[in-house]
């Protein structure tokens, strides 16, 4: 792609991290003639957000190796004009020029563009409470952040930690909390860990974070935080009165995206409350552009615009706008399913797209189903149980979402399933789907083929499927595990359960009633289909509960 060596073009950045440290290389790359400002209200340009929490706990030992790359790199690599401690206060777009504020000398001065890329990111949520503004009660978004809260971890007085907010950062931390032998407690407003879940896929993390030590208080927010004569926090109280004494309080509720900018330049908001850009990161104004957190992208599953606050779509954003700043010229930037991942402890979780609950919330049709299997052939050492669930749209067969929990292994069946999305994959297309397969990696039915053969078996009608919440009330449930199963792990939230292992249910299907409404359970699901197919080529109207056992103990156990 030529550039016009006569149109040394003025291109200002603000911001950097992901999407605007991408904009400005990639701007660079595109047009080695253009002006290229950037401009970081703090001191480092670019860094491992992400990364972070692993630092505190010690996992990631080199502070340096958060920096993705320094002010004096990205000058001397790409002659890009980088100045930190610059914070952009005004745009006026009628003289194409930003004011600007120096953090250091308190300086104002202006500066001209020709295209202008907005990346100010987002700011994190501080709720409105009582000691909030204590000093030990910290969020984690910077540099400066993880600096002032692995001080407070390093202090031999520090033993006990409140984390509110369940979400990816606040778990990161509990764990790495948890590893520096952090006494930790976890509050969560929503009833659920992971609230963005399903609730009975967040329940295994819930359960890891548990068997380690952490004190959960789930459906509970904060109401107050305790301060003594120092102004330092020494206690949470929540919101039905329960004290938790504390040395230091991470909050991680959310973040607020930074469009104050924007919206005093006259730019356009979407539905979400984002800046709205088009496919190729323009604003309503096309001389201006938005990247990253603060910005709407089109989600995957629906078509529309929303905030999706994730590094990835920053990082893919921020290249495609810089290119076409730089050259007029770029590739569209495709659709966002949100995949995100998280690790705690021994147990990880990964989504993409859309969940049940979200698909109901908005009133969205959508089917699911649920497989537990193994994330690697059985008979090879050290395999672990994953549970997925899948969600497809029930008249286009198109694939919505899905999520998986588990040990090892999550992560690649997530890429493969948001990897078929993006490209409008059905779960038909999803069931033949070639994947590479050795006893050390995969089974020859992967868990994604699993997934993608329940659900095509449910569009067929081959087998119908309950909710593992289903009320059961009225029905003939027929539980088809082995007796030594269900004395140890009984079927809850059901009256009458009616037990015939699945290898005698031929010869004992006298025993049931072909005209009452059927189901059948055993332990994850695979011995139910056996189940159901037998009964109803016999005349029964019958379901399987998905998930089986597993998962209805898993969520409704209490």
């Amino acid at each position: 792609m030529a550039v016009n060596k006569s149109d040394p073009r003025t291109i200002v950045v603000v911001g950097g991290v992901a999407g605007g440290a991408s904009a400005a290389t990639r701007a660079r790359r595109m047009n080695e003639q253009a002006e290229i400002i950037l401009l970081e209200k703090d001191r480092d340009v670019s860094f491992a957000n992400c990364g972070l929490p692993y630092h505190i706990g010690g996992e990631i030992a080199d502070r340096s190796a958060l920096v993705v790359a320094s002010a004096e790199f990205l000058r001397r690599r790409f002659r890009l004009d980088v100045r930190t401690q610059h914070e952009v206060i005004a745009i006026d777009r009628s003289e194409k020029k930003v004011e600007v504020r120096r953090a250091d000398t308190g300086e104002s001065l202006s500066i001209p563009y020709d295209k202008l890329i907005l990346a100010p990111g987002a700011s994190p949520l501080h709720p409105p409470i009582p000691g909030a503004d204590a000093s030990n009660v910290l969020t984690l978004r910077n540099l400066d952040d993880m600096d002032r809260i692995k001080a407070i971890v390093d202090a031999d007085s520090t033993r006990r930690t409140v984390v509110v907010g369940a979400g990816y950062v606040g778990l990161e931390m509990v764990e790495q909390l948890v590893e520096r032998s952090i006494e930790v407690s976890l509050v969560e407003l929503q009833r659920q860990v992971l609230p963005l879940l399903d609730p009975e896929m967040a329940e295994p993390i819930a359960a890891e974070a548990s068997g380690k030590g952490v004190q959960l208080f789930l459906g509970r927010g904060v109401s107050e935080i305790v301060t003594d004569e120092n102004a330092r926090a020494v206690a949470v109280i929540l919101g039905d009165g329960t004290r938790i004494d504390t040395d230091l309080v991470v909050l991680g509720i959310g973040v607020r995206p930074n469009v104050k900018l924007a919206v005093d330049a006259g730019l356009e908001l979407g539905e979400t409350g984002g800046i709205l850009t088009n496919e190729f990161m323009q604003t309503s104004d096309p001389e201006i552009y938005a990247v990253g957190d603060a910005c709407e992208y089109v989600y995957g599953p629906t078509g529309k615009r929303m905030r999706i606050a994730l590094a990835g779509p920053a990082n893919r954003a921020g290249r495609l706008a810089g290119q076409h700043a730089a050259t007029d010229h770029s590739d569209p930037m495709p659709p966002v399913q949100g995949t995100s991942v998280v690790r705690v402890f021994e147990c990880s979780a990964a989504s993409t797209g859309m969940t049940r609950g979200f698909a109901k919330r908005f009133g969205i049709a959508a089917n699911s189903v649920t497989i537990i299997a193994k994330h690697h052939a059985g008979y090879f050492p050290g395999a672990e149980m994953m549970t997925l669930k899948l969600v497809y749209d029930p008249e286009t067969e198109k694939i919505l979402g899905a999520q998986a929990v588990g040990g090892e292994g999550v992560d690649k069946r997530i890429d493969v399933i948001a990897t078929a999305m993006q490209f409008g994959g059905t779960v038909r297309q999803l069931a033949g789907v070639d994947l590479c397969y050795a006893p050390p990696f995969g089974s020859a039915k992967d868990p994604v083929h699993m997934a993608a053969f329940a659900a095509c078996n449910q569009l067929d009608q081959i087998t119908e499927f309950d909710e593992f919440d289903a009320d059961l009330t009225g029905k003939q449930v027929v539980d088809v595990r082995t007796l030594g199963e269900v004395e140890k792990s009984p079927l809850v939230e059901v009256s009458s359960v009616i037990h015939i292992p699945v290898d005698e249910l031929r010869d004992r299907i006298l025993e049931l009633d072909s005209a009452i409404e059927t189901v059948v359970t055993c332990a994850v699901g695979v011995r139910g289909h056996i189940a159901a197919r037998i009964l109803k080529q016999s005349g029964f109207n019958v379901s399987n509960l998905s998930g089986g056992a597993t998962i209805r103990n898993r969520a409704m156990k209490e």
